[in-house]
């Protein structure tokens, strides 16, 4: 990856540590669903009307919506509001990134390096360290729902980057149609129909700010940013990034909530951040590994990932558009 695809990344692991603690703050005025449904319906409305359609078929964005909206978010907001803290809500849920990359490589075929693995693995037990340790800070239900949550935001990943779609954005956009109405429906049957109607009038400052941070920021910022890198990337190269998110949200946590970080939670973060070193170091040092070649073979994809019908940064078009000489042509006069 280039360094300016790893830093947006890494941005995007900083919005969605921040978000937790979100979060936990809207909870505090909305229902778990409720929440999640108007999370979707701000970032729907109103750039559905602005945004052209996706090009994916039609199968792939209610896919999306669904496992994205419904599965992981419901569950991760009920898990919230079931006693998982913020803090360590926001390092269960990075399981996501082993289970990425052996569903990539399962369904889609993506073979991720030895290295690509290993680092996965080492996270995978900075996140068993703090599951261990924190016992004290999350309900049974609570963990449950947040390796639901984790598994579902793998699924996602797959969904999007099955899916071959073109304009990430749309695809985002266009998806948070499909969750809504589901959620609240879901929200009637669990709290009460009357209970969701109260919570929608009667809609504070705070909760507002919450659905705004959320919808535009966390979901629209966040996920189209890295969506786009899934369509230019694998699957196995871009899903590690989130095991930074835990890094984050302990520390908004610790900051904004006061929840305690003690050195269970400091030496979890350190094995997570040494699992991201080698996924990263060996995406830097070897560009020829079996991820790199899995991506040639998608060079479609990679061209069209910006969603402007624009090459993608250090693909064969953009490379001979930008000077650089390219298979069977000259390069141009300087």
């Amino acid at each position: 990856m280039k360094t300016s695809h790893r830093l947006l990344a890494v941005l995007v692991a900083a919005i969605w540590g921040v978000n937790f603690v979100v979060i936990e703050l809207g909870l505090r005025d909305l229902p778990p669903l409720v929440l999640t449904a108007l999370r979707f319906v701000a970032a729907a409305v109103p750039l559905v009307f602005l945004v052209p359609r996706p090009s994916a078929r039609l199968r792939y964005v209610i896919a999306y919506g669904l496992v994205l909206g419904v599965l992981k978010f419901g569950a991760l907001f009920t898990a919230l509001a079931a006693g998982m803290s913020a803090g360590l809500a926001s390092l269960v849920l990075q399981a996501q990134a082993l289970m990425s990359v052996l569903l990539a490589a399962a369904v889609l075929g993506e073979r991720p390096a030895r290295a690509q693995v290993a680092g996965v693995l080492v996270g995978s037990v900075g996140i068993g360290v703090l599951a261990i340790g924190s016992g004290g800070h999350a309900t049974v239900i609570g963990f449950a729902l947040t390796l639901f949550a984790a598994a579902s935001w793998a699924t996602a990943n797959l969904v999007m980057r099955a899916s071959g779609e073109t304009r990430p954005l749309s695809l985002l956009v266009w998806s948070s149609l499909v969750p809504p109405l589901p959620l609240l429906g879901l929200a009637g049957l669990l709290d009460g129909g009357q209970a969701v109607l109260d919570a929608i009038t009667g809609l504070s400052w705070r909760g507002l700010l919450a659905v705004a941070y959320i919808a535009y920021v966390s979901t629209l910022v966040g996920f189209g940013i890295w969506n786009r890198l899934i369509a230019q990337y694998s699957v196995a190269r871009v899903a590690p990034f989130s095991l930074l998110v835990p890094v984050f949200g302990l520390s908004a946590a610790w900051l904004l909530l006061d929840e305690p970080v003690g050195v269970t939670e400091l030496a979890a973060a350190a094995i997570v951040v040494a699992g991201l070193a080698l996924v990263v170091r060996r995406s830097t040092a070897d560009p020829n590994n079996s991820t790199a070649v899995s991506e040639d073979r998608n060079s479609s994809v990679v061209r069209r990932s910006w969603g402007d019908g624009s090459a993608a940064p250090g693909s064969p078009d953009r490379a001979s558009r930008d000077g650089v000489s390219a298979p069977g042509r000259s390069r141009r006069p300087v």
